[in-house]
């Protein structure tokens, strides 16, 4: 069985320093993969009001600007940070821009992915596009790629735990209802 606990692995701020998730025991963790020029970029405001909502909960959203899909995050950490805080008002911890697919990837992301593979985008036209769009932009990362697209989420339990993904195409009232449920 795969390791699902992230509690032992360190990730990059972005001033470059590290931390240990083991900062965040006994916190319910939220960890995205984003980019701000994505069709799903939107998803910051549910993002922000969950965060508000929940965060005196024990809840916090480890937010990982990513570019390896269509270049949807050029920009650098900072100017990032400034797009994420000034037009969405976000007030989670942003880590320093990771790669969540290939030889490069995030050790974050493996794990995570590793714990809760990919099973598909779901049904609907959007999800349909998604999956070609996704299929040939992964190609060149083989069995590394972990991660299919931005916005995808990873529940993680008090204990360091994975227990869930959401795909970017996931209904954001059932990634607050699975959230509610673990900060019950």
């Amino acid at each position: 069985m795969a390791n699902t606990n992230i509690y032992d692995l360190s990730v990059e701020e972005r001033d470059g320093s590290l931390t240990s998730l083991s900062s965040f025991d006994g916190k319910v963790l939220l960890i995205v993969n984003t980019a701000t020029g994505c069709g799903f970029t939107p998803q910051y405001e549910d993002l922000e009001r969950i965060y508000a909502t929940y965060k005196d909960q024990g809840f916090e959203i480890l937010d990982f600007p990513c570019n390896q899909f269509a270049g949807q995050a050029p920009e650098s950490d900072e100017e990032i940070h400034q797009f994420c805080t000034m037009k969405f008002g976000t007030n989670f911890p942003q880590f320093k821009k990771s790669d969540v697919n290939g030889e490069t990837a995030n050790p974050l992301f493996e794990r995570l992915a590793t714990a809760f593979p990919f099973q598909g985008f779901g049904k609907g036209i959007k999800a349909l596009a998604l999956d070609k769009f996704a299929k040939a932009n992964n190609k060149k990362f083989g069995n590394k790629a972990y991660i299919m697209w931005n916005f995808t989420k990873f529940l993680v339990d008090r204990q360091g735990n994975v227990v869930a993904r959401f795909e970017p195409t996931a209904d954001m009232a059932e990634v607050e209802t699975a959230i509610k449920n673990l900060l019950a």
